[in-house]
């Protein structure tokens, strides 16, 4: 009997970025709450004590900082897709999902949300 996938969460990544469209958001960073899901088999590493056997989700968060903080966004959609992109990009990923939200983005409200997945 096939092992259901191991599931990575990456909870609530703090970055400050450029992203929007109005003059004060393309001038100044704000905050933004990122959350990833990352599903893979993790046969090896069930077993193993070797970082090779494994995803590396320390690798994954340091790209998907390095990516948020040193580009500009205009869209939540194009950001969105862009950490997508990075979450699934290990060969191993069967199903990614993105969530970020844009804190303070409307009036009354916490946040506004972008949610992106993908699957193999």
């Amino acid at each position: 009997m096939p092992l259901s996938d191991a599931i990575i969460r990456i909870k609530n990544l703090r970055l400050r970025t450029f992203i929007g469209i109005k003059e004060e958001e393309i001038a100044n960073r704000q905050d933004i709450v990122i959350n990833v899901v990352i599903h893979y088999p993790a046969e090896h590493a069930r077993a193993s004590e070797d970082i090779q056997d494994a995803l590396n989700y320390r690798t994954l968060t340091k790209s998907i900082i390095q990516h948020v903080e040193n580009h500009r966004f205009s869209l939540l959609e194009k950001l969105t897709q862009d950490v997508l992109n990075l979450a699934c990009e290990h060969p191993w990923v069967t199903y990614a999902e993105v969530e970020i939200d844009k804190l303070h983005a409307l009036r009354y409200a916490d946040s506004v949300s972008m949610t992106m997945s993908w699957q193999r």
